[in-house]
């Protein structure tokens, strides 16, 4: 049996990078997904790519408003949504905290740490009333330390608040068999660190990762099937680091 069969997602962020190769995964193991991204084009051909169980929704998750109207069509279209993956955000610019420009700081916030908190607060009734879910809100290595080519002070808060409200939520939720688990990846070979000119940056990120690589998206999307499954059906509030053991030394 596929190992999310009969369930419905809804994935933020899933036009491109590791989000695209989340939803391309649920929906190889049985799941019903929901694609929500601000990049139309490429979020339309996925889902034309991934055939009748998935469904793209043009959406800005830093908009609150807009949560209701995805939810909404998501669930008019294959049922109640029992599993909710964070995964859009941004980086911004590099650039020293004396430098960071107010609205360039406004703007990481608004999506990497208020885009997680108003899909919580909206997707939370519909899971009550299916008895249950899982959230999975994916942050960054950067949420357990600010490490050396973190962009900015910015992005690390966001992602720092992204494991915060994780464990508050699902101390809230559990009672409610709703789970909510944080995911930290360090360095992934996404097709923007691929099509990089100056291969020797990655060669020289490389050399402080302990497995001496970067993560192929897959590899990222398989820990967040777990936690989205119902094999994970006994950890909540927890944070999965992923970065290839570069936070253990």
């Amino acid at each position: 049996m596929a190992r999310l069969e009969g369930k419905v997602a809804l994935i933020t962020g899933a036009a491109v990078g590791m989000g695209a190769e989340h939803a391309r995964l649920f929906v190889e193991e049985g799941a019903r997904v929901i694609l929500s991204d601000v990049n139309e084009e490429a979020g339309t051909a996925l889902a034309e790519e991934l055939g009748e169980n998935a469904l793209f929704l043009r959406h800005d998750v830093s908009d609150p408003d807009s949560w209701s109207t995805v939810i909404a069509e998501g669930t008019k279209k294959f049922g109640p949504i029992t599993v909710l993956v964070n995964n859009a955000g941004l980086s911004g610019p590099n650039a020293l905290t004396a430098e960071l420009d107010d609205r360039e700081y406004l703007r990481m916030v608004e999506v990497d740490q208020n885009g997680v908190f108003y899909g919580m607060r909206a997707i939370l009734p519909g899971m009550i009333d299916a008895g249950g879910g899982s959230i999975v809100n994916i942050s960054s290595a950067a949420g357990m330390a600010h490490l050396p080519g973190t962009p900015n002070v910015g992005y690390t808060g966001a992602k720092f608040a992204v494991r915060g409200m994780t464990k508050a939520t699902a101390i809230e939720y559990g009672p409610k068999n709703i789970r909510v688990n944080s995911v930290h990846p360090g360095a992934i070979l996404t097709p923007m660190a691929e099509n990089l000119n100056d291969k020797s940056v990655l060669d020289a990120v490389a050399e402080t990762i302990p497995m001496r690589r970067f993560a192929r998206p897959r590899e990222v999307s398989h820990l967040v099937l777990f936690l989205a499954s119902d094999e994970s059906s006994y950890i909540t509030g927890s944070e999965m680091v992923i970065d290839g053991g570069r936070l253990a030394e």
